[in-house]
């Protein structure tokens, strides 16, 4: 199953007050898995950007101010070959939603329903309710930090981009399907529902082993353990137990 890993960076949070995409990323996925395809823009949001913004994303006025319009066919037509017809899946995907769907309805293209998101955000609060459930929180859980992401840089100024936030988002969205251990099917009908009530996709229990492993207690070990049991008596539960 292909699936496509969405982030943009912004000059705020509101499209509608006038904010502009300055940056989107893709990573490409296979059965959960990154194929090392992906896709990165920088883009041209014809107005200022915010100085505390900056401090999030790093992406100055004077930076962005050479780069290509969204309605290039470099940006905006490279990016729907890049989706193809895959499911997105973005994390708080309602606001980068919003925020493609701001820029699709300037150059005269069609939007995107919800339908076509996969919002990790409401897994995370389906599996973790009540905890933390940011990119940040997420990836310390996970312990990403171990994958080789440098977690710490993004607490300070410029730490958040849309490249690198598309690959933890990966690895995120890898760990909450159930880990790189997991083998998904996608062929029961809604087999489990996030926080909303939606399907998710279901794991399979790994088959029972045909023939039990072989026991491998040593003699030393079990006279220990046999000397533990006298000690109690009777009323060990070990005595109750076949072998």
């Amino acid at each position: 199953m292909r699936e496509v890993v969405f982030d943009t960076e912004t000059t705020g949070r509101d499209p509608d007050t006038g904010d502009r995409i300055v940056e989107l990323a893709c990573v490409e996925l296979r059965n959960l898995l990154p194929t090392g395809r992906t896709f990165h823009r920088y883009i041209n949001p014809q107005r200022d950007v915010p100085e505390e913004v900056v401090k999030v994303h790093g992406l100055t006025g004077a930076f962005l101010r050479d780069k290509k319009l969204f309605g290039d066919p470099d940006i905006v037509d490279a990016l729907f070959d890049f989706f193809e017809d895959s499911p997105i899946v973005a994390h708080n995907a309602e606001f980068d939603r919003k925020f493609l769907n701001a820029e699709l309805v300037r150059v005269a293209r069609p939007a995107l329903g919800m339908d076509r998101f996969t919002d990790s955000l409401k897994i995370a609060r389906a599996l973790f309710p009540g905890a933390a459930n940011s990119l940040d929180a997420l990836s310390k859980r996970f312990q990403l930090d171990r994958l080789g992401f440098d977690l710490a840089k993004r607490k300070g100024a410029g730490g958040h981009g849309a490249l690198i936030d598309t690959k933890i988002l990966a690895e995120v969205y890898l760990q909450l399907r159930g880990g790189r251990e997991h083998k998904l099917s996608f062929t029961e009908a809604a087999p489990t529902v996030d926080a909303d009530g939606a399907p998710l996709p279901k794991f399979e229990r790994r088959p029972q082993r045909p023939t039990p492993l072989t026991r491998v207690v040593h003699a030393d070990e079990r006279a220990a353990h046999d000397a533990f049991i006298a000690e109690i008596g009777e009323v060990a539960i070990w005595k109750k137990l076949p072998g």
